[in-house]
C-alpha cells in the first residue's frame, strides 16, 4: 500500500471550510441537476471522451452556418459546448477528489476497524472477570451478529 498508517485529524474549523467550500461549488453551478433513473436511459452518453467531438461539430457549425437549417442556433449550440467542456473538466477534478476521499475513508477505516476490534477483543477477555463489562461486550458484539454463522470478527492484527 503506498501509504504507512494515516495520522492526521480535521478540526471543525477545517471541517466547516471544506463543506463552506462545497456551499460555494454548488452556489455557482446554480443549475446543475439531479436526472432520475428514466431520464438517464433516455439521455444520449457523453463523457471526457466527447468533448473533441462536440468541440469538431461545433467548428463545422460555425465554419459553414448555411448547411444548417435556419431553426438551429450556433450561439446555443456554442454556450452548451463550452459548459459541457467547462463541466468536464470539473467533473474530472471533483471525480479525482471524490475517488481519493473514498480512498482515504476506506483505509482510515480499515485502521479504525482493527483497532476497535482489538479493543473488542480485550473487552471480552476482561469482562470475564470484571464487573460491568459484559453489557459493553455484548453492545460491541452486536456488531458482528447480522454476519449470519459467523458470530466473531476476524483476529485483530498487532
Amino acid at each position: 500500500m503506498p501509504y504507512q498508517n494515516i495520522d492526521a485529524s480535521l478540526s471543525a474549523a477545517d471541517i466547516k471550510a471544506v463543506k463552506d467550500a462545497f456551499d460555494t461549488v454548488l452556489n455557482k453551478l446554480p443549475f446543475l441537476v439531479s436526472l432520475t433513473t428514466q431520464e438517464r436511459k433516455a439521455t444520449f452518453k457523453t463523457g471526457p471522451d466527447s468533448v473533441s467531438f462536440v468541440r469538431n461539430a461545433l467548428t463545422a457549425a460555425q465554419d459553414h452556418p448555411t448547411i444548417l437549417p435556419a431553426s438551429f442556433e450556433i450561439p446555443g449550440f456554442e454556450k452548451d459546448v463550452e459548459l459541457f467542456t467547462a463541466l468536464t473538466e470539473l467533473g474530472t477534478l471533483a471525480d479525482s477528489v471524490a475517488s481519493q476521499l473514498n480512498d482515504t475513508r476506506l483505509a482510515v477505516g480499515g485502521e479504525a476497524m482493527q483497532e476497535a476490534i482489538q479493543v473488542y477483543d480485550y473487552v471480552k477477555t476482561a469482562a470475564k472477570r470484571t464487573p460491568g463489562l459484559k453489557p459493553v461486550a455484548e453492545q460491541l458484539g452486536e456488531r458482528f451478529q447480522h454476519m449470519g454463522g459467523r458470530k466473531q470478527p476476524p483476529a485483530a492484527k498487532e
